[in-house]
């Protein structure tokens, strides 16, 4: 590999406020903001809205669409058009 041209990779927290969760990682992003870890480091933190521990499909909170019902209940409110 060439050198100087990649970024430079190492440890930083994502923090998920919603959840009030926290994960050290190693990443390409960085951060102006800090956090003392664990460890007695400080490691840059980048905030996100949506980790493992608050998404829908992890936590089996997701909500199921009836696509078909909203589709019978629109042509039941408005008719069904014809074609072009």
């Amino acid at each position: 590999m060439r050198k100087d041209i990649h970024p430079s990779y190492g440890p930083v927290v994502f923090r998920d406020r919603a959840a009030n969760h926290a994960f050290l990682t190693r990443s390409t992003a960085t951060s102006d903001k800090t956090v003392e870890w664990e460890d007695g480091h400080t490691y840059p933190v980048i905030d996100v809205e949506i980790s493992n521990v608050s998404h829908p499909f992890y936590t089996g909170n997701a909500r199921v669409l009836d696509t078909a019902g909203r589709v019978e209940r629109f042509e039941r409110r408005f008719g069904k058009q014809g074609g072009r």
